[in-house]
C-alpha cells in the first residue's frame, strides 16, 4: 500500500498505522496468522483484512480496543523508527509553503535521516513530480532505501553520496551541462550545509528561480551558512524559528462572588459553634463532673460516630466520599468529573501542558534564475527591454 494513495479497506500485505492513544502510533503489516500484542489486548491480524480503514477495533477478549489508520506522512512522523533528529509536522508544513513545492516540483533533499520529510515531499509533488534524495551514512541509506521501496514512495530516487565532496549530480562523469536535475527547491538538513551550497548551482533549474530551506540546531551553523549563501549569489535570506502550541479546550467550574462569600460565612459559623461546644464541655469538667462521666459521654460519641461512618461508607458505594461539611458550591474534597451535572461550568482553552522545546532553525533563501545572454552586453551590463 502506497503513502501517496488511498484505499477504503484493508489488506493482506498492507501498512497500517494502529492508532492506540495520541502518543503512540504503531505501524503494522498486515500479515497472515500474525498478532499484535499490546497493553490493551491481542490483535489478530487477519481480523484486520477487510475492515475499512479508520475502524475501531476491539481486542480478542474486548478488554481494549484500537484505530485503523491509512498511513500518512503525518502519522509516520509520529511512529517512525528515529535514526536521526527528524523534522516534524509544523516545521515541514512551513517548509514545503515557503520553497513553493507543489505537484510537479522538482526537489533536492541532502540528509534523508529517517525519512520524515521525504515522506512529506513525495506527497506534495505527486505523480509528476520527483524528490532527489541524499544520504552519506551507508547504514541510514539502506534504512531509507527500504522504507522508500516498501512504501511505494515512486517518485523518490535516494543516492548515497557525501553531497558536501561530490555534488549532487547523480552521474559525477557526465559531461557539464548534462544531467542536470532541474530542481525549483532544495532542503539541507547537514551539520555543514555551506560546504553543499557552493555545488548547487550545476543541478538546480535555470528557468525559474530556486528556492532553499537550511535546517541547522545551532546559530553558529545559521552564520556560516548567510555567509555562503551571500557568497554564491542567493537574495531574500531569512531565518525563521516555528515555535508551535496546542490549545486545548476545557470546561472550567465558574465560581461567583456570592458563593465565595456565603462559604467563608459557612465556615465562620462553623467554627464558632466549635469553639461553643468546646468552651461548654471544658465548663462541664470545672463544674466537677465525673471521669466516669466524660469517659461514657465519649463513648456514646464514639459509638454514634461508627454507625455513622458505616452509613457513609454505604452511601459511599454509590456515591463520592464527602471530605467536607457545610456549604460546599464547588464540590471541594470530591472527585468531580470535568462537565459533570450540578455544576455551573464555562468553556476555556488553554495551551498545552507540555511546549515543545526548540527544533531548529530555518534558513530561507532564493536563487534568481541567469540573465539570458542576449540581454548582457560584452562588459556583462543588462541592455535595456526598452
Amino acid at each position: 500500500m502506497s503513502f501517496n494513495e488511498y484505499k477504503d479497506t484493508i489488506s493482506e500485505g498492507d501498512i497500517v498505522l494502529a492508532w492506540m492513544t495520541r502518543t503512540s502510533t504503531k505501524p503494522l503489516v498486515v500479515t497472515k496468522d500474525a498478532t499484535f500484542n499490546t497493553r490493551y489486548g491481542h490483535f489478530p491480524h487477519d481480523k484486520m483484512v477487510g475492515l475499512p480503514l479508520g475502524t475501531q477495533m476491539a481486542s480478542s477478549s474486548k478488554a481494549g480496543f484500537l484505530h485503523l489508520l491509512a498511513p500518512t506522512p503525518e502519522l509516520w512522523t509520529m511512529s517512525l523508527p528515529h535514526r536521526t533528529q527528524i523534522v516534524y509536522t509544523p516545521d515541514s508544513s512551513y517548509i514545503v509553503q515557503r520553497l513553493r513545492i507543489r505537484p510537479g516540483s522538482r526537489v533536492l533533499e541532502a540528509g534523508t535521516g529517517s525519512g520524515s520529510f521525504t515522506h512529506a515531499m513525495s506527497r506534495t509533488v505527486g505523480k509528476t513530480g520527483q524528490v532527489f534524495t541524499y544520504e552519506f551514512h551507508e547504514h541510514r541509506y539502506k534504512e531509507a532505501l527500504g522504507e522508500i521501496r516498501d512504501h511505494q514512495l515512486s517518485n523518490v530516487t535516494i543516492t548515497h553520496r557525501d553531497v558536501c565532496k561530490n555534488g549532487f549530480r547523480l552521474d559525477p562523469a557526465a559531461p557539464e551541462g548534462e544531467g542536470r536535475l532541474d530542481a525549483s527547491a532544495v532542503f539541507l538538513d547537514l551539520p555543514s550545509p555551506w560546504l553543499a551550497i557552493p555545488n548547487l548551482k550545476s543541478v538546480v533549474s535555470r528557468e525559474r528561480s530556486t528556492a532553499i530551506c537550511c535546517f541547522s540546531p545551532c546559530i553558529e551553523q545559521v552564520t556560516r551558512t548567510v555567509e555562503a549563501l551571500k557568497k554564491e549569489g542567493w537574495q531574500h535570506i531569512e531565518m525563521v524559528e516555528v515555535s508551535a502550541k496546542k490549545w486545548e479546550g476545557h470546561k472550567e467550574m465558574v465560581r461567583s462572588i456570592d458563593d465565595a462569600m456565603e462559604r467563608l460565612r459557612d465556615v465562620k459559623r462553623r467554627r464558632l459553634s466549635g469553639l461553643k461546644k468546646r468552651n461548654e464541655r471544658i465548663e462541664k469538667e470545672k463544674r466537677g463532673e465525673s471521669a466516669e462521666d466524660s469517659a461514657a459521654t465519649a463513648d456514646d460519641e464514639t459509638d454514634a460516630a461508627e454507625k455513622s461512618a458505616n452509613t457513609t461508607e454505604n452511601e459511599a458505594s454509590s456515591a463520592q466520599n464527602v471530605k467536607t461539611k457545610g456549604f460546599n458550591p464547588w464540590g471541594k474534597g470530591l472527585r468531580i468529573k470535568e462537565g459533570a451535572e450540578g455544576y455551573e461550568w464555562r468553556d476555556v482553552s488553554r495551551v498545552e501542558s507540555e511546549i515543545k522545546s526548540h527544533t531548529s532553525y530555518l534558513t530561507f533563501a532564493v536563487l534568481p534564475p541567469p540573465i539570458p545572454e542576449n540581454l548582457v552586453d560584452a562588459q556583462g551590463n543588462v541592455l535595456s527591454s526598452m
